[in-house]
């Protein structure tokens, strides 16, 4: 299992969950994505395209001006 990081600050909507699921696509069962954005509407949205494709939501929160999901992939 390996940690990773995915930017997408200053991305606006749809763009942070189209480089979530591109991310996701290249990483192993049980991997671990934090996602960064500044879009506010990523704290929804990366969190319903996750549980739809069947990852694991396991944080989501805003801190800041900045959204943090942090996303289990399973397969």
């Amino acid at each position: 299992m390996s940690r990773n990081e995915l930017d997408a600050r200053n991305l606006l909507c749809p763009m942070p969950v189209i480089r979530t699921q591109d991310r996701i696509a290249e990483l192993n069962d049980g991997d671990t994505l934090t996602v960064h954005a500044t879009d506010p509407g990523a704290l929804h949205d990366i969190p319903a395209w996750s549980r739809i494709h069947g990852h694991l939501v396991l944080d989501a929160a805003t801190v800041g001006d900045e959204v943090r999901i942090q996303i289990r992939v399973r397969r």
